[in-house]
């Protein structure tokens, strides 16, 4: 896997985005496979408008969104209404995301980000453009990185470290699970759960040890009047999904 993304593809265009596009685009399709099953991706074609990859062998989409310099905290996306309508449907693709360096076109990360982790609170309503703007009144929107589960950022590369493509697909099929989950809310608490155990940086932990999040987990949920109970319940799921180990005594191990 070449880690820079100069193509002479590229060199025909005069504009920046555009040769960028067609870099990124370029390197993806040459070097990247599904996550899901491990399978060489496809181009589409035509400009799907919620999608620039797919798997011929699985049927997964992937739409890939770039950015120089550093990753930073949130990612520029289209339409908030469009990207809010898109988490509750059949056809929401999974995300790609590339970092790289704009002097050098040095590829820095390169990350997949499930759609099964994909809920509303991951996505910033921006402001509405101004009457003077050719698009006056549209409102877009930015997927908030930092919000996401660090187990919902699978890298590819990371700090311009090539990683395994057995990590990547043992990664990726370790929350395969909350695809089965087509309730938002339900999947909001997982994932409130799974951010919980990361905060407490190590493989095991106590029940204990994730009460200490009920007064933030009830700022979330503030309708849920027993969260020591739904945690309980969280925890229980990710157990029986093989996400946790059971050690008894309150005792859980991350696998």
């Amino acid at each position: 896997m070449s880690l820079n993304l100069y193509s002479a593809k590229a060199d025909i265009y005069h504009s920046n985005s555009q040769k960028i596009r067609v870099l990124t685009e370029n390197w993806v399709n040459e070097f990247i496979y599904c996550p899901n099953c491990g399978s060489s991706i496809c181009e589409y074609e035509n400009n799907k408008p919620v999608a620039d990859f797919y798997c011929p062998k699985c049927s997964e989409d992937y739409e890939l969104k770039s950015k120089k310099d550093k990753m930073g905290k949130k990612i520029v996306d289209g339409a908030y209404a469009t990207m809010i309508e898109r988490l509750q449907s059949e056809s929401n693709p999974n995300f790609f995301f590339l970092n790289y360096d704009k002097n050098t076109l040095d590829i820095s990360n390169f990350i997949v980000i499930p759609k099964h982790f994909f809920i509303p609170e991951i996505i910033e309503k921006r402001n509405p453009l101004s009457s003077t703007a050719r698009r006056a009144g549209w409102v877009g929107c930015n997927i908030l990185l930092d919000t996401i589960p660090n187990s919902g950022k699978i890298f590819y590369v990371k700090d311009s470290k090539i990683q395994s493509k057995d990590k990547i697909l043992e990664e990726w099929r370790k929350t395969s699970f909350l695809k089965e989950s087509h309730n938002i809310k339900s999947k909001g608490w997982i994932l409130d759960i799974l951010k919980c155990i990361e905060k407490l940086d190590r493989k095991d932990f106590t029940l204990h040890d994730i009460y200490q999040f009920e007064t933030y987990l009830k700022l979330k949920h503030p309708d849920n009047n027993n969260i020591k109970a739904k945690i309980r319940q969280q925890l229980q799921v990710l157990r029986d999904k093989n996400y946790l180990k059971f050690e008894g005594l309150g005792k859980y191990i991350l696998k």
